[in-house]
């Protein structure tokens, strides 16, 4: 067994989110800022800062507004969450191997207990989640992962750290555990994932599960 502990990103990762994000983040610039935002700029920080970071890098005078109409209209959408391709077998399998599996995400807690009210057949598989509120720095920064090794107990030794964007390669780098980028999520473009070197980048849960 290469990895006793695999922690995993969220959105693009887990949860095939990605559709639901940006029509969001559409919703509340149009609705807020009453004007059109080019995608790419819309979807560069997601999956690093949390969405306060997010909102102030797009207009810091209405980033509170934005935060309040970008979360009702995204809450709205949470019925139709799917998990990603693949990863609940997966996750089944690493589970039944003993592997420690957890959650780190930039999601704030409300917001991540939804989608496991959602989609409660990922919740079973994991021994800790981490989210927005749990630590002062995000990713890049390191805190959440250290902090969901030191819930479970582990060391960085043997951990790695799942996830679809160039901060979740960023994060792990910097907690000294290895990165594995998936490209599923189609959040973050392969090219810009490259550019991070992580220890592996993979386009199926079946090159996942070859990685660890």
């Amino acid at each position: 067994m290469r990895f006793r502990t695999v922690l995993f990103d969220l959105d693009g990762t887990l949860m095939d989110s990605g559709a639901i994000i940006l029509a969001s983040f559409r919703h509340a610039t149009s609705t807020v800022l009453r004007r059109e935002v080019p995608d790419h700029e819309l979807l560069a920080a997601v999956g690093g800062p949390g969405l306060r970071e997010q909102m102030e890098a797009l207009d810091p005078e209405h980033a509170e507004e934005l935060i309040e109409v970008y979360s009702a209209h995204n809450a709205g959408l949470h019925d139709g969450l799917e998990p990603c391709s693949g990863v609940l077998d997966a996750l089944d399998l690493l589970h039944a191997e003993g592997r420690r599996l957890g959650v780190v995400t930039a999601k704030r807690r409300a917001t991540l207990a939804l989608a496991f009210e959602v989609l409660p057949e990922l919740r079973r598989f994991f021994e800790v989640t981490v989210a927005a509120e749990d630590t002062e720095g995000h990713k890049p920064n390191p805190e959440p992962l250290l902090l969901a090794l030191e819930r479970l107990n582990e060391s960085a030794a043997g951990s790695v750290y799942v996830g679809d964007s160039p901060f979740d390669v960023q994060a792990a780098k910097a907690a000294g555990i290895a990165s594995i980028a998936v490209t599923w999520g189609r959040i973050h473009s392969r090219e810009r994932l490259e550019r991070e070197a992580p220890d592996a980048i993979v386009d199926s849960v079946e090159g996942l599960l070859g990685a660890l």
